[in-house]
């Protein structure tokens, strides 16, 4: 009999299984080897995880040991080692490499493991780091790297032109909201329903709320994410059918009561390994070349895959484990319990209270929210960057540590000091008005730097480009921004008004 094959919990679709078309046999498990799946309560007792989060991981989970039926050898046990002990005794197992440091530090430390590559990610780790030697290791820039995995993979080429004649397409997929608009009225996205499996999980979750000191922040349910196979092809499918069409253009704009826009949704399926990411990004430049899409629209979405989670996942493991230490500004205001427990009721701001009531109720929020808002007001509040990527790590269906430390350290809290980033992402809060309908009716002006109705953001803006002036004004991309604080007039009082906000929610 062919060895157990161990999966974890983010490696859930077929191709962690079976051998792709040109995949090599060696990358996969053999076919007829018995699965082993462990649920550790331990991974739930470290940290307080979104409970949705909580609830698609379990669910996701139990529903592919349902479908492998009698191959699989599914344990509920406290940690990893007792539940492979119980597993596989002292059996040789193989295992694909796991997403996170501490999963490889665990991997390695056990003995009879043998572990395979992932086939999670379109390339493997030699050629993202030969990439980076014909660089010097310099210059590591996300567009850089697009490109190259545009060439290397033929996404989106017509020979060796790109598709529409540009490799990018932002200045037409960073579009404010339609004037008017509460929505963007694109189809709804693709929506799951919830069975006996899910029941289980939300019965458990409950115990071990009560019973076993395991606590977690945010809502449960409806679950709005895939956790199988089948759901996670669906959800692809309607996207690229009905929404993509419309997602470029408006991508990065923000409206109250349409959170979700035309946005895929499809994040946390392709983090749980429920889709493979070559699979999406055809998908995508199928849907343009039969015409469903414009090529915009497309190029938005492959970025997204094939550009940034691809970029994110090699340098999480390029940089090394000291990057998550990194605090170039010197941050260190601890996160303040309104943030950390998602108590959005408690916020002023309305824009700020709605990023984090749709992260309290869904898990989930769009990348703007998530950098121009939630990120940007850590920023500008000087919070430490490890809470605030534990933080998104804990608070969001799609967040792991793979994902969460370069997005955060590196791009959103500027703590690596530019070896990602090229600036910090922050701003005032004219960006938030222009790009969002989030402004009307708030309590606060976007344009007022000074007085009660001074916007937080604003007056946020200001005080983090006084504090860092030195460090920005050496910057090229950000010297205009000390240039801009060296015009007010009023620079004593916009300090003293975000001083007198203190650490309270604004």
């Amino acid at each position: 009999m062919a060895d157990p094959h161990w999966l974890f919990g983010d490696q859930l679709g077929p191709h962690f299984l079976t051998p792709g078309d040109d995949g090599p046999a060696r990358d996969v498990p053999a076919r007829d080897a018995p699965v082993v799946m462990i649920e550790a309560r331990s991974v739930f007792r470290r940290r307080r995880f979104h409970r949705a989060k909580a609830h698609l991981i379990l669910s996701a989970m139990r529903h592919r040991a349902a479908e492998l039926g009698d191959r699989v050898h599914y344990v509920r046990a406290e940690t990893y080692r007792e539940g492979l002990r119980e597993a596989a005794g002292h059996a040789p197992v193989t295992v694909h490499h796991p997403t996170s440091r501490a999963a490889l530090r665990l991997v390695r430390s056990l003995d009879r493991v043998r572990m395979l590559p992932t086939p999670a990610f379109l390339l493997p780790h030699d050629a993202f780091r030969a990439w980076v030697e014909e660089r010097d290791g310099r210059r590591l820039r996300q567009e850089d790297f697009y490109r190259w995995v545009r060439r290397e993979l033929g996404l989106l080429m017509d020979g060796d032109t790109p598709a529409g004649g540009r490799w990018n397409h932002d200045h037409a997929n960073r579009e404010p909201p339609p004037k008017g608009a509460s929505t963007l009225g694109a189809p709804a996205p693709y929506r799951p329903r919830e069975d006996d499996i899910d029941a289980e999980v939300r019965a458990d979750l409950d115990r071990w709320e009560q019973h076993d000191g395991i606590r977690f922040v945010g809502s449960d349910g409806p679950r709005r994410f895939p956790a199988s196979r089948r759901e996670a092809l669906a959800a692809l499918r309607r996207f690229t059918r009905h929404r993509l069409a419309g997602f470029g253009p408006h991508e990065d704009a923000m409206l109250a009561a349409d959170p979700v826009m035309s946005h895929s949704l499809l994040s946390s399926s392709l983090n749980l390994g429920l889709l493979d990411p070559a699979e999406a990004v055809d998908a995508a430049e199928d849907a343009w070349r039969s015409g469903h899409a414009p090529v915009h629209s497309a190029e938005g979405f492959v970025r997204q895959i094939a550009g940034w989670r691809e970029y994110v996942w090699h340098l999480y493991w390029y940089f090394g484990e000291d990057y998550r230490h990194r605090n170039a500004l010197r941050h260190h205001t601890p996160l303040p319990d309104w943030f950390a427990s998602l108590d959005a009721d408690a916020v002023t701001a309305r824009c700020l209270a709605t990023a984090l009531a749709q992260v309290r109720d869904t898990g989930w929020t769009h990348h703007i929210p998530r950098l121009m808002l939630l990120g940007s007001h850590a920023l500008q509040q000087g919070w430490d960057p490890a809470a605030v990527t534990d933080w998104f790590h804990r608070s969001f269906v799609d967040g792991y540590d793979w994902v969460m430390l370069p997005n955060v350290v590196g791009m959103s809290q500027y703590a690596d000091g530019g070896r990602m980033t090229t600036k910090p992402y922050t701003s005032g809060g004219a960006y938030i008005h222009r790009m969002s309908d989030l402004c009307d009716g708030c309590a606060y002006r976007p344009g007022d730097r000074t007085g009660d109705r001074a916007c937080p953001f604003t007056t946020g803006y200001w005080s983090f480009v006084h504090r860092h002036r030195a460090v920005l004004a050496g910057n090229p991309r950000t010297a205009r921004a000390v240039q801009g604080l060296d015009r007010l007039g009023d620079l004593d009082e916009v300090l003293r008004t975000e001083r007198g906000r203190g650490a309270g929610p604004p």
